[in-house]
């Protein structure tokens, strides 16, 4: 469990970079890291410069730091880069960020990712809006010790994604004219993708897309007392389904091409919020 002094060392540490308080965070997950170069009067500071967060050398492909400044009319901090559980990081590491984010301000938290289509009604390319989790990973960031400090023992997780939130990404994916699928999302480790028959199985758990990160985030984000948005890209459809292997470079081509949908549908909701 993460420590008061630790949390409070490395919000200290960010706000001597910056006065500005953050009402929002956002995990930025792949395909919209270009949304942070829209931020204004932005002060990015990387990960391996703030106190107790990780080095990040480790995570590929990611500019991995914390950028704050306002967007929209609000004042937000993104995540540009996360950590992975599957990278070797242990889950205090994969969620530590989402507590310094609570400590600076924040009160919400909208969290993005790339996974892939579990639900065979759903294509790639389109946006899901989270609706629950699936933890299939075996394990919780909220093991060990509670500092009660950060949050209750046992948070009630009956409502992890924001219904009011929800509803407003709704409103607004209408008003704009975009897809926006329902769903309930699966944690699965990696980093090798599902085989058919554990998809199969994820399909009669109840599951619609399948990922390898989020719910860590959305766990400690819950335990924090946040509000929390999930939005996922589908960038494939998941193993079996498809008569063709699955590869990164699906994943990276579908979500640049969905990136101008998934960043006009965050932007709008952001302005709403």
């Amino acid at each position: 469990m993460h420590k008061t002094e630790d949390i409070q060392q490395a919000k200290d540490y960010i706000l001597s970079k910056t006065d500005l308080i953050p009402e929002i965070g956002i995990i930025l997950g792949s395909g919209l890291g270009s949304l942070a170069d829209e931020i204004e009067d932005a002060v990015a500071i990387p990960y391996e410069d703030i106190p107790h967060f990780t080095k990040a050398d480790a995570i590929g492909g990611h500019s991995n730091e914390l950028v704050i400044g306002k967007f929209e009319g609000k004042n937000i901090v993104a995540m540009r880069g996360r950590y992975h559980y599957y990278e070797g990081f242990s889950l205090d590491e994969v969620t530590f960020p989402v507590r310094v984010i609570k400590a600076l301000g924040a009160d919400n938290l909208i969290i993005t990712n790339s996974c892939g289509a579990v639900n065979t009604d759903f294509s790639p390319g389109e946006l899901m809006l989270i609706t629950d989790h699936i933890n299939l990973v075996g394990t919780n960031p909220l093991i060990g010790r509670n500092n009660d400090d950060l949050g209750t023992r046992f948070p009630d997780v009956s409502e992890v994604y924001n219904r009011g939130l929800r509803n407003l990404a709704l409103q607004v994916a209408e008003k704009n004219d975009i897809t926006l699928r329902q769903g309930v999302y699966g944690w699965w480790s990696g980093p090798v993708y599902e085989t058919p028959a554990e998809i199969r199985m994820i399909r009669t758990l109840g599951g619609d897309a399948i990922g390898m990160s989020t719910v860590p985030e959305a766990t400690v984000a819950i335990h924090s007392g946040m509000k929390v948005l999930g939005i996922s890209c589908l960038t494939n459809m998941a193993c079996g389904i498809l008569d063709q292997p699955l590869s990164h470079e699906e994943v990276v081509e579908v979500a640049g091409k969905s990136r101008a949908t998934f960043v006009h549908l965050v932007r709008n909701v952001i302005k709403e919020m």
